[in-house]
This record gives C-alpha cells, structure tokens and sequence, in this order.
C-alpha cells in the first residue's frame, strides 16, 4: 500500500508571523484533531492551504514555509491569495455552501464569479495532488470546500483511489436543487470511490439528490455510475476518547475545576459551547434558558448558564447581526432576573483552551447544545468523556447528527423554548443513579468509536471497494481484449451473434414505444448479416409485430417475447412456450393499481408479459411502490411458474419457460459455430450467458456482477464494437 493523501482545506499545521520568524502550530479544530493521530503514524501527506495568505509572503518565505512544513510535518502546502479567500472561502463556502447545507436558504449568494473562484481553487488542489499522487496512494479528500475534487482527480487519473468525507450535513433535495450548480457538484462528489456521512440521513440526501438530478439508481448504496459503482455509506466522526476520559488527571485540569466549584459552589451548572454561528441555535437556547426561568421559578438561583461562544466570521454581516442578538438577550435575561449575588448567564464570547474546557465539563451537570443543524457536534462527545464516573445530562437537539448515537441523551426540538425549558427541568431533577446509567452506556460507545476507530474504518471500508470494483473492472473490454475477440471473429468460418435489444443496442427511455432503432444500428446489422458467415439474432421483451416491423427485411434471425417466439431469417414464427393467459388475469389488476396509483407510472401488457414503467415517476414514491408491488408479487407468483424482473425503473413479469437461452438452442443445435457473441444487459440475459459455450464471448451492458465475460458502459460502446466487426468483413 502507498501513502495516505489526506486533502483539505486546511491543514493540520498552521502557520503564522512570529516576532522571531515563522510559527507552526496544530490547527484547531475537530477534522484537524481528528486525522492529526493518523497523520502521523501513517505513512501520510497532508495537503491544505497553511494559513498565510500567499500575496503576503516572498517568494523566499514560500520557500522556506513549503521546506519546513514538507520536513517537519509531512505536509504540502496550497497556496491562496487574499483574494481567492475572500472569493472562495468567505464567498462560494461560507455564503453558498454553508448556509443552503445547513438550511437557511434566504442567506445564500448565488453569484456567478464566487462559483468561478471555486472551480478555480479546487483545481489549483487537485494540481498539488496531482504532482504528488502515485499509482499505490490512497487519497482522502474532506469536507464542502472541496466538492469537486474528487472528480478532478478521477477525470484525469482514472485509476487514482479516492475517498470524499462530508463533515456538515447534506440537505434535502428540494433545498440541495436550488444551486445552480448542482450538477457539476454531485458528480464532482462521485470522482469519490467511497463517499462518506455522519448519519443516515445525509447519505439519504444524497443519494436521493443523485438519483433525481443525475438520473443514477443505486443498489444498497452503491450508485451505478457510468464504468463503476460509488460506494456511499455511514461514518460517525469520533473524538480522541482517551485524551478527554483522562483530562481530570492533568494538574491544571484539577486546578481549574476547584476554581469552578469554589464559585458555584451552592449551584447546579449549566454549559453550553458553541461557534458563533446562525446554525448553532444560541438565540432559540437562551430563549430556552429564560422560559425554564419564568415556569420554574424555584430553580432561581439555584442555576447557572455559562455560555462560551467563539468568535467566527465577525465581518460578515449575518454574523455580526448575531452577536448583537445574542449579547441583547444575555443582557435582557441577567437583568431581568438578576439578583445581588446570583448572576444567571455567565457568557464569555472567546475560545477556551483545552485544560480549561475540560475543567467546564468536569464540574458542570448539565450540558445545553441545541443546534437548529450540525453535521456532527463534538462538543456532546467530549463532555461525556470528561465525565468518567460522574453523574451528568446532555440536552441535545434533535437535528445535530451526534443525537443519533447519544440516544441516552435528552432530545428536543431545537426550534422549541418549552422543549428546552422542559428539558433542563428534567435534567435537574433527573435521579443520580440515572444519570449515571445514562452517561456510562453513552461512554462505552464512544470509547469504541472513536477517533481511531472511525478513521480506520473509512480506510479499509475504502480499500474494500477498491478491491470489489477492480475485481469488476478486470471485465473491462480493454484494447488487450478487444484484439482477442477481433483475432477470434476474423478467424472464425461460422459466427453466431446473439444480440439484446432494450437497454443493449439503444438506450431506455421515458417512453419504450418510441425507443425504435437509427438508420445507423440497422445499416450496422444489415452489414454484418450481408456476410455469409454471420448469422446474427436479435432477441428482446418486444412483440412480434414490434420485431417483424423494424427487423423484417434484414436476413437476421428474431426472438421476441423474451423467448416466447423465435423466428429464424425467411422463416415464420415458432412459439417456443405456449399462450397462457390464466395469470395476467391475476397480476394485471394488481399492476395496473400500482400505475394508478404513481403518477409518471405506466402498465403495459404483451404476449407473455406484464411490465410496469416508471421512468417518469417520482423517484421516491416510486421506491415505495416498487417495495409494495414486489411483496405483491412474491405471494402471487408463488403459485405460477413466474419471474419478476427487475430493470433500470421497469418491472417486468414473465412466464419463467420463456428464455433468450432456450431460443438461442434453435440456432446452437442447428450449426456448429467456432465464434459466438452475445450482448445484454439485464437479468433475462445472464441465463443467455450461462448456458452459452466457455469460449463464447459475452458482454453485460454496464458494470453489475455477471455471468459475462466483459462489460461495456453503454450502448453506444456496443454500437461502436459491432461498426468495427462489420468493417473487419468489408
């Protein structure tokens, strides 16, 4: 295995301007935390804007910053102007991103160049890891800034190894849809071969996103996608468990925490840590804190709220709007309720180093975080493990992706100041011996999925794709391979060409009956069976009529009703299966509710076939009645010889003598053939597959486990193939 490229947009190291030169020190924050203990016990580079804007430095300080930091930290350097942060960063991330991914729709700026300056930053990314990357490297690439990496990778090194973690949630798709640039977004995402989420529902998002707006089905989180398949699956981020679990032990821990307790000695302790930030929900808290006041007022001075909210993005209006906010309410509460010796809300607008926070965490008894929408919330994970063996509640809302594994805790709806309200009071009152259940059971998990845990197991769930989708790509029709087949085609005195129809030698569409071949195919087909050599099929689910009409006048050989019928050139039809019509009495009504039921929907019956279509449809509400009709069909084709098939948004039912491969007997027991090709591209063809000779040469139209020997993308790469066997016979 090569290295690990870890990508994001800041790195682990930061730089600054000290009195005696430069300064290297960790990057705050949980993602630079988080990957730190992998960064440096792997064989790893960290790629990453430093922290110095590049307009501010020498072309000797750049120098000197890039030598230091590739020696000393294992880390290259990107190198941003003052201006592309401000477009980029400030712009496109934190007022396009950010607010419509963490729903506040109204704040976004939807302007033209911000998004132009992010194309442009995430390329001049993936130009540093490009001059990195080697062929064994794996490369993980973190968080909304760099959406569209991943796919500037994989477009210019297709075999690069690539893994994408989201760090703050994916919206909906009715919110997701807003951006213009949607698209370009979700496929720069798909360059990912593992696409990583803190919670189910924002994987959900996605792939809901992808499937409306893309047009790619998924099967248990795997997106086809056009050559391969994109695993996308759960990951929640952890904390470093030990470093927190022990933090009481260290000697300014345990001096601030008595520091604590001396002044709140005779009171209980409410904490409450956050960035300053219109997600965070600190204006709907304290509203919560001041309700809990007015319908308990027993609890008064009984109580502490302490607030520590760090500076962020003070020059941006929405944010400075806040703070003044926040600070009115503090103000409005504290003299309100205030008395000569008990203050209610202690609030401290700056950051609070480690020893100290933990001290907080330590002596308070309850923890208040109730953000309107967090991708994670660390803060929730570390207070439990300061605790140890110590009571304590944590009041967490709903909408914070932490609340899914902290189901111990107690959840509120972070829009609600009863909810809050009621909530504190429950924590208050909450029996000892309870709190201590609760918080122990929260703490052996998180002890088990830490930190650790959590980034080794992206990585090898990472390496297991890869491992699973080269073992599928070895099918690839390569130019190796492609030689062979042509060497055994050329030389061949008897070929046999078994061709599918529907998805193989043109493309579904929103309306089968008008998806009726080009010119082009029919001029391809007729210049295969113009050599006497080739005896050329083509099977399908359509009709005789449908097959008669459009391939009657070519000497090809037919099967229509996916086996029902076979006709061999200037011959007439055989009916392989007998008519039966008992059960379409039965399964017709039932299908053809469901059609009524989903707008978009379609039913449509033939020989020896009921299909429901529903490519315009809904895709969500399609999903359920797709759920509901296959459970419909199992228990009534349980007493028939039936079989339901499934293809790209279309669900067929069908007689289960009726087969491509019983048709393609007529032809095999007829003539002896030294070259046979057969294409297809759903489950009716892997019995083809199977029952063909092993030197048969068998193609599966798009990547999925198959009988086949290879696989194409699409039906135009077909369509390509049989031009190029045709001009080896001209």
């Amino acid at each position: 295995m090569g290295k690990i490229i870890i990508v994001s947009n800041r790195m682990s190291t930061s730089v600054s301007r000290g009195a005696d030169g430069f300064i290297f020190s960790p990057s705050v924050g949980g993602l630079a935390t988080g990957l730190s203990s992998l960064h440096a016990r792997e064989n790893s580079l960290w790629i990453g804007w430093s922290g110095l804007p590049g307009d501010t430095l020498t072309t000797d300080e750049r120098s000197e910053v890039a030598v230091r930091l590739r020696s000393e930290h294992k880390s290259i350097p990107v190198d941003l102007s003052s201006h592309d942060l401000n477009r980029f960063y400030y712009g496109f991330c934190n007022n396009v991103i950010w607010p419509l991914f963490h729903y506040f729709p109204t704040y976004v700026n939807y302007d033209e160049t911000l998004w132009d300056s992010y194309q442009e930053v995430n390329m001049r990314y993936f130009e540093t890891v490009r001059d990195q990357i080697e062929e064994d490297d794996f490369v993980w690439v973190h968080d909304y800034q760099l959406l569209l990496l991943p796919g500037l990778i994989k477009q210019h090194q297709p075999d690069a190894k690539i893994g994408f973690f989201l760090h703050i949630p994916f919206p909906s798709y009715e919110l997701f849809r807003l951006l213009p640039w949607r698209q370009p977004i979700l496929e720069g995402m798909l360059g990912a071969d593992l696409i990583g989420f803190h919670t189910y529902d924002y994987a959900r998002h996605f792939l809901s996103s992808v499937r409306r707006l893309l047009g790619y089905d998924h099967d248990l989180a795997n997106v086809r996608y056009p050559g391969r398949t994109v695993k996308v699956d759960v990951f929640p981020m952890g904390i470093d468990y030990a470093r927190y679990s022990t933090a009481t032990e260290l000697e300014n821990v345990r001096k601030h925490a008595q520091e604590i307790r001396d002044e709140y000695a005779d009171q209980k302790v409410i904490l409450s840590v956050d960035r300053l930030d219109y997600s965070k929900g600190i204006p709907q808290r304290i509203r919560g804190f001041k309700r809990f006041l007015e319908l308990y007022p027993k609890q008064r001075e009984k109580v502490s709220l302490i607030i520590i909210v760090a500076p962020s993005r003070t020059e941006v209006p929405q944010y400075q709007e806040l703070k003044r906010e926040v600070d009115e309410l503090v103000g409005v509460i504290n003299g309100r309720f205030a008395t000569v010796t008990w203050t209610p809300i202690r609030y401290f607008f700056r950051t609070m180093p480690f020893e100290r926070l933990s001290a907080l965490y330590d002596q308070s008894d309850v923890l208040l975080v109730t953000p309107l929408r967090d991708g994670m919330n660390l803060i929730a994970k570390e207070f439990v493990a300061v605790k140890r063996d110590k009571p304590a509640v944590v009041i967490i809302s709903e909408t914070a992706g932490a609340a899914r594994e902290l189901s111990e805790a107690l959840l509120v709806n972070a829009s609600s100041v009863d909810d809050i309200a009621e909530a504190l009071q429950q924590a208050l009152t909450m029996p000892k011996e309870e709190q201590l259940s609760r918080i122990s059971r929260m703490q052996r998990r998180l002890e088990r999925y830490d930190i650790h845990y959590w980034a080794r197991d992206f990585m090898e769930k990472l390496e297991s794709t890869i491992t699973h989708q080269r073992s599928l790509l070895t099918k690839r029709l390569t130019a190796r391979t492609r030689q062979s087949l042509f060497n055994a085609y050329g030389s061949a005195e008897k070929r046999l060409l078994i061709l599918d129809y529907d998805g193989t030698l043109i493309p579904y569409g929103d309306h089968p009956e008008y998806a009726i071949p080009e010119d082009q195919l029919l001029a391809v087909i007729g210049r295969l069976c113009r050599d006497p050599r080739n005896d050329v099929v083509l099977a399908g689910g359509r009709d005789r009529s449908f097959m008669d009409r459009h391939f009657g006048t070519l000497r090809v050989g037919l099967v229509a009703s996916h086996g029902s019928w076979a006709r061999m050139p200037d011959g007439e039809w055989q009916e392989l299966v007998p008519l039966d019509t008992q059960w379409k009495q039965i399964i017709a009504p039932v299908m053809q509710l469901h059609a009524d039921r989903t707008p978009g929907s379609r039913f449509e019956e033939m020989e020896q076939s009921l299909t429901w279509h529903y490519q315009r449809s809904e895709p969500d509400l399609a999903f359920v009645r797709v759920a509901e009709l296959r459970d419909a069909l199992l228990t009534i084709t349980s007493n028939f010889d039936l079989t339901t098939v499934e293809g790209p948004r279309v669900i067929e039912v069908k007689s289960s003598h009726a087969t491509k491969a019983q048709a393609a007997k007529l032809w095999l027991e007829a003539t002896e053939y030294d070259f046979v090709l057969a294409a297809g591209d759903d489950r009716t063809d892997e019995d083809l597959f199977a029952s063909l000779p092993e030197s048969a040469h068998t193609i599966r139209i798009r990547l999925a486990a198959s009988n086949a020997t290879y696989f194409l993308d699409n039906d135009a790469e077909l369509g390509t193939l049989l031009a190029e066997l045709a001009d080896t016979d001209a």
